[in-house]
């Protein structure tokens, strides 16, 4: 460019200018491009790797909050519409409530299995019932005076089938890897098990009891219940998602695997609800239906969770997973099946089980 009062010529400036104008022109496109991709619900909703590990728990403690809240507010939404509905309320505990009490574990595995963190889903499933054996079952027993009295039915049906899902868990997953068929049989074995609840029933007692605790007449449907479930629906999407977003950067920052912080943090963390409606129900002399939850927590998380995950993609549970906790479920499944045959979880039984928890999760992060 010539400058008008001295004629000189500037061909930097002209370059400048050029060089720029190109650089936008190229830019653009791209722009553009990234902003017409289709999102990926399965990429992470934020990056929290540059946090600090006080910033990271804080995170964590946060998602884990959201998620249990939603899961807490579509149980209850989608219990109501049930209802509404007409269906049972055997039909409704069977169907609803025992999906929406281990929701957190269902959609965090799911999620975790499209991203391809399959050992975090090996871990959540063994990890959340080994917490519920052991640690959860095993303080209500001991902040209960008598510890803690099991029924006919539990004995008959939920304890069996209890044992037979950490078998059957066993046996798909001892060689690390569970494919689409066995997440398939899986899910046919907790079709077992609600069809056998369906033709035996928890016995004419337990339906009689859940009913008493409905109301006489069926609630009205009203258009506020599928708001709370599109809400609670989005709460669990983005808490699950953003739960294993912080556990990732966690677990790097120190310096485990996701597999294990898995197994420990985010299976405690989805299982501490329990934890608290358990402690309160044994303190109101309910411990009773505290442990049947429990339970059919166990056999949900064994069947559905780990099938469901199994057909999103192939489950590979690390080294870490099978050595110690795969064991470990198994035998906090087995020794509870054989300490409660004469219908009674002692105190003393209780505080063993906690005992053995602290010293496995001790094991597994290293403080052992």
């Amino acid at each position: 460019m010539r400058n008008a009062t001295t004629g000189e010529v500037r061909p930097g400036f002209v370059f400048f200018r050029r060089a720029r104008g190109a650089a936008v022109a190229k830019a653009r496109p791209v722009r553009y491009r990234k902003l017409t991709q289709p999102a990926d619900p399965t990429m992470p909703l934020l990056d929290p790797t540059g946090l600090s590990l006080l910033a990271l728990l804080a995170l964590l403690a946060g998602a884990l909050a959201v998620l249990i809240l939603g899961a807490k507010l579509f149980t209850q939404a989608a219990e109501r519409v049930g209802l509404a509905l007409g269906l049972s309320p055997f039909a409704v505990g069977v169907f609803i409530v025992a999906v929406g009490t281990s929701l957190p574990e269902l959609v965090s595995s799911v999620l975790a299995a499209g991203r391809g963190q399959s050992g975090m889903v090996a871990g959540n499933v063994l990890g959340a019932n080994t917490s519920n054996l052991l640690f959860i079952l095993g303080l209500v027993a001991a902040s209960s005076k008598r510890g803690i009295r099991l029924g006919e039915q539990y004995i008959a049906i939920d304890l069996n089938f209890m044992l037979g899902s950490a078998l059957t868990l066993a046996l798909v997953m001892f060689d690390g890897h569970v494919g689409r068929l066995e997440g398939l049989a899986l899910l046919g074995g907790y079709g077992a098990y609600v069809g056998y609840l369906w033709t035996e029933g928890r016995s004419a007692t337990a339906e009689a009891s859940f009913e008493s605790a409905q109301p006489a007449a069926p609630p009205r449907l009203r258009a506020q219940d599928f708001l709370t479930l599109l809400a609670a629906g989005a709460l669990i999407f983005v808490g699950a998602n953003t739960t294993l977003d912080a556990l990732i950067a966690l677990a790097d920052r120190i310096g485990i695997s996701p597999a294990i912080a898995s197994l420990t943090i985010l299976s405690l963390g989805t299982t501490l609800p329990e934890l608290a409606v358990s402690i309160a129900a044994a303190r109101a002399g309910r411990a009773e239906m505290a442990v049947g939850n429990i339970l059919g927590s166990c056999i949900f998380n064994g069947f559905v969770v780990l099938g469901a995950a199994a057909n999103v993609g192939p489950i590979e549970a690390p080294p870490e997973i099978l050595r110690l906790p795969l064991p470990a479920c198994v035998a906090a499944a087995l020794l509870f099946y054989l300490l409660t045959h004469d219908k009674r979880v002692s105190r003393w039984e209780g505080t063993l089980f906690v005992l053995l928890y602290l010293l496995l999760i001790a094991e597994l992060t290293g403080l052992a």
